[in-house]
């Protein structure tokens, strides 16, 4: 039954319109003098028992009552992008799953279960896109028997906020008791400009993590394993800032050319180098190269709270696509 209220404002939701990005403004002080209001957006994973649940574009879960609602309306499955490559949510993960591909893989229906020896998350989690072939209980628990007869824990990778995203998804597996552990996001932009900045330092390019680049990678003892995660995607190619005396890098990075799309991590600089631009000087020469190969567009990860790589980033011209999650599943289930 849809709600009504008074006036302009209106409840135009009910439960019938789960798995629908919502906008809705809530009651928050029992309609007493002074009431405040608080307006959420994002999908409506669920409405029970009087109460709604609400998934925000970065994940973030929000109960609401019925009872407090004042107005609610569908709005459009993502907000339309102002700037940067258009691109959607399966897109954009199928082409950084390949610029970060596993030592092991295999199918569960449409989903990818992805592991090596533990070496990040990213490589060690079930990518699901799409259906898994089976009920969803029954899906997560042949995902726990894959990774624990490799000794590792069980992660599912998703994804909220733009279309195609996996809000319900998210949904289901915390009522189930999986641990959202790591949020962050992926950010896209034109690949020009970022090569168009003016090369300052001299950046070496190569088709190998040297022992010098891994001197700068921030995690130390890096297993064959993780060379193979490292060196693994279509075209992959590594760029480092000579250091002084010979030392380490001053600043490295790593690029992967996946058809018109080049994905950028492992962006790292001395921290006693910091500030002098050398970091948007590595994308540029790797940027440089994507092009040479046909990329036009870019994309990369960004941590949420890394405040100084989201500035940089923003002044290259990129900007924020959906935010992705790990889950963990319960222990002793």
């Amino acid at each position: 039954m849809e709600i009504s209220g008074a006036g302009r404002l209106a409840v135009r939701i009910t439960s019938a319109d789960v798995g629908k990005r919502v906008s809705v403004r809530q009651l928050t002080e029992d309609g007493a003098p002074g009431a405040k209001f608080t307006d959420t957006v994002g999908v409506l994973t669920s409405w029970d028992d009087g109460v709604l649940l609400i998934t925000t574009k970065r994940g973030e879960t929000v109960r609401i009552g019925e009872s407090s609602l004042v107005a609610g309306k569908v709005v459009p499955s993502a907000p339309a992008r102002r700037r940067g490559p258009a691109a959607s949510y399966p897109e954009l993960a199928r082409v950084s799953s390949r610029g970060w591909r596993p030592v092991e893989s295999e199918r569960l229906g449409e989903w990818e279960l992805r592991a090596a020896a533990g070496f990040t998350k990213r490589a060690n989690s079930v990518l699901p896109l799409g259906d898994p072939g089976r009920p969803l209980d029954d899906a997560l628990a042949a995902v726990r028997r894959w990774y624990a007869a490799r000794g590792l824990p069980a992660y599912i990778q998703t994804a909220t906020g733009a279309a195609g995203t996996q809000e319900l998804l998210c949904a289901e597996l915390e009522q189930r008791g999986w641990t959202r552990e790591v949020t962050a996001e992926v950010w896209t932009g034109s690949l020009a400009p970022v090569a168009d900045r003016t090369a300052g330092a001299r950046v070496g390019l190569s088709r190998t993590a040297d022992a010098g680049w891994l001197a700068r990678y921030q995690r130390k003892g890096v297993s064959e394993v993780a060379l193979r995660v490292l060196g693994g995607g279509p075209s992959v190619w590594f760029a480092a800032v000579p250091g002084a005396d010979g030392g380490a890098p001053a600043a490295i990075g790593r690029c992967v050319v996946d058809g018109r799309w080049a994905g950028f991590a492992a962006v790292e600089v001395d921290p006693a180098l910091r500030r002098r631009g050398l970091a948007g000087e590595v994308m540029a020469a790797l940027a440089r190269r994507a092009l040479e190969e046909g990329a036009s567009a870019a994309w990369l990860q960004v941590e949420t709270d890394n405040a100084g790589a989201r500035a940089m980033y923003t002044g290259l011209g990129f900007g924020a696509h959906h935010a992705y999650h790990h889950y963990r599943a319960p222990e002793g289930v």
